[in-house]
């Protein structure tokens, strides 16, 4: 499935936002030389918000080194990753950052569990993919919410298990209903009518089975 970039504009608004607060989300040693640093990093971000991901992470990666930033923006480092494809290591910097910015403010997290889980379906690892799926649920706004119970069906099909796979695409099709704006609404909601009448049949199917 192709990429889903539908938070661009919200983390350019974060940056852009965060770019205030640069110079106190570095460590205190760093702060004392904080000129340069604070102009690479100001850099990094806006390197970010432009879409040139490739040269954020590189100015991320050097201030790192350097400074060991914080949890925060590992988690940049981890979007920078995966809109560069690089699934595997967006992983590998989520999965560390994630645990340790439950202070942040709850719809900035849900786009690190999207994220993150986004990055873990497309390296099929659905078991993995799951409860990031659900966190963002927990956080994010409901009409944000049909494009995870969306993934979250098709990794628990991906799994063939029926059920679960079919309570996802259930409440994907009535939250996509409840919020026709969402982009993909109307091609999803015919596509989930489809998917939740197979899931039925592959139940029906999985009981006629036992009973042989």
């Amino acid at each position: 499935m192709k990429n889903n970039r539908q938070y661009k504009g919200l983390l350019r608004w974060f940056m852009a936002t965060l770019l205030l607060l640069s110079v106190s989300a570095l460590p205190v040693s760093a702060q004392k030389n904080k000129s340069p640093d604070t102009e690479k990093l100001g850099k990094a971000l806006d390197y970010f918000t432009s879409g040139m991901y490739h040269e954020s992470l590189l100015l991320f990666t050097a201030l790192d080194k350097e400074y060991t930033l914080n949890a925060r923006f590992h988690a940049f480092m981890g979007l920078c990753y995966y809109y560069e494809w690089d699934y595997q290591q967006a992983c590998t910097y989520f999965d560390e950052a994630i645990p340790k910015i439950e202070s942040l403010a709850p719809h900035e997290r849900s786009v690190y569990y999207f994220a993150n889980a986004e990055s873990h379906f497309n390296l099929e690892q659905y078991a993995e993919a799951i409860p990031f799926y659900e966190q963002h649920i927990m956080v994010c706004y409901p009409n944000e919410k049909a494009d995870s119970f969306y993934r979250i069906g098709f990794c628990y099909m991906f799994q063939e298990e029926w059920a679960n796979a079919c309570e996802g695409f259930e409440s994907a099709l009535s939250y996509y209903t409840q919020h026709p704006e969402v982009k993909s609404a109307r091609s999803r909601i015919a596509q989930l009518k489809t998917m939740i009448e197979g899931c039925h049949e592959k139940l029906q199917e999985s009981q006629e089975s036992s009973h042989i």
